[in-house]
C-alpha cells in the first residue's frame, strides 16, 4: 500500500503559496524582505496569461484578420478570465463571495482595458509602433496597475 506524503495532501493553493515564499526568500539582498510572495505569484500567473493574450492576439489578428480593436478585446478577455481564476485560487487564496469580488474585478479590468490595453496599445500603434511592441509596452503598465488593484482592492483581506 502506497503512503501519501505531506506535500501530496496539501491543497495546490498552499503548495503554490509555499513555492512563492521559497522563491521570495532566495531574492538577493533586502529584496527578500521587501518583495511579497504575492508579487512573485502575480508575475508567474500573469506572465503565463500575458503569453496567452499575445498568442490569441497574434492568431486573431494575423490569421483570422480581425480588426485590431476586436482582436485585442477577445484576447484580453480570455486571458483575464484565466488570470482571475488563477489569482483568486492560488495567489491571493481568496474565500470572499465571488459575486461582489467579480464585480469589483470587472470594474478594475474595464478601467485597465480602456486606459492601458486598448487606449495605449492603439495609440502607440497609431504613431507607428508595431502592434506586438505596443501591446508589450501597455502590458508593462498594466502589470503595475493590476497587481496593485488585485492586492489592495479586489482580493484585499478583511480588516
Amino acid at each position: 500500500m502506497a503512503t501519501t506524503t505531506h506535500t501530496q495532501t496539501r491543497p495546490a493553493s498552499e503548495r503554490f503559496a509555499a513555492a512563492m515564499t521559497a522563491v521570495t526568500r532566495r531574492l538577493p539582498g533586502k529584496l527578500s524582505t521587501i518583495v511579497p510572495p504575492s508579487l512573485i505569484g502575480f508575475a508567474l500567473i500573469n506572465g503565463f496569461t500575458f503569453g496567452l493574450d499575445l498568442a490569441l492576439l497574434t492568431a486573431l489578428r494575423s490569421w483570422a484578420r480581425l480588426p485590431l480593436w476586436l482582436a485585442i478585446t477577445i484576447a484580453y478577455c480570455s486571458a483575464f478570465t484565466v488570470s482571475y481564476v488563477l489569482n483568486r485560487a492560488f495567489n491571493f487564496r481568496s474565500h470572499a463571495p465571488v459575486g461582489p469580488q467579480l464585480t469589483t474585478y470587472a470594474i478594475v479590468v474595464a478601467v485597465n482595458y480602456f486606459a492601458l490595453i486598448l487606449g495605449l496599445t492603439t495609440a502607440l500603434s497609431a504613431v507607428g509602433v508595431e502592434y506586438h511592441l505596443s501591446r508589450i509596452t501597455a502590458g508593462l503598465c498594466e502589470g503595475v496597475f493590476m497587481y496593485c488593484a488585485l492586492r489592495w482592492v479586489v482580493f484585499r483581506r478583511p480588516a
